[in-house]
């Protein structure tokens, strides 16, 4: 849709990386892009351990699932955590925390896509292996495992995600998730 802004339009989660590694100065832009979100009351609630080391990142690739295998070539990966106290506790037990940390994320993919990066926000991993190989205290809330590179080979992919890397992007129609002035979704 060429109304759009064109990170938002042509940025997709894709799973083909190179391991080249990504210029300090990139890491430090992304990092950048992800603390100017917005956050409730400005209460920055997410913390970024940022992994790029060699050894680091072979701990990441510990926790993830069978599925992000495609994730271990990955030079860089981002845990994104939070605790629920960092952040606003609104009426009906409204804990913001975790909706900040999306806005922060989705600010780092975007970023990173502006770079010529992929990003890939997983939820497929071992949060409690994560807080374990990090010695991440236990009242934080790991979110989710970003994984950022390069554009790299499909033919490392399996076929099942060969397929969706060319695949159209497949989104609900408007009318399943937008109403106006009512709430009139469909039963």
């Amino acid at each position: 849709m060429k109304e759009l802004i064109n990170e938002i339009d042509q940025r997709r989660a894709k799973r083909a990386l190179s391991e080249k590694k990504i210029p300090e100065e990139i890491v430090t832009r992304l990092m950048a892009a992800a603390t100017y979100a917005p956050s409730c009351f400005n209460n920055q609630p997410w913390r970024f351990l940022v992994v790029t080391d060699d050894e680091a990142l072979k701990k990441t690739h510990a926790a993830f699932s069978d599925g992000n295998y495609w994730a271990k070539k990955a030079p860089l990966v981002v845990v994104v955590a939070t605790k629920p106290d960092f952040d606003c506790r609104l009426s009906d037990q409204r804990d913001y925390a975790c909706f900040d940390c999306g806005l922060a994320t989705e600010n780092l993919m975007l970023q990173a896509f502006k770079e010529g990066l992929y990003a890939h926000p997983m939820a497929g991993f071992d949060p409690l292996e994560v807080k374990k190989l990090f010695h991440i205290p236990d009242e934080f809330i790991v979110m989710a495992l970003v994984a950022v590179g390069y554009p790299g080979d499909i033919a490392d992919l399996s076929e099942k995600h060969q397929a969706l890397e060319h695949s159209p992007r497949d989104r609900k129609s408007e009318k399943e998730v937008i109403c106006f002035n009512v709430w009139d979704f469909p039963s």
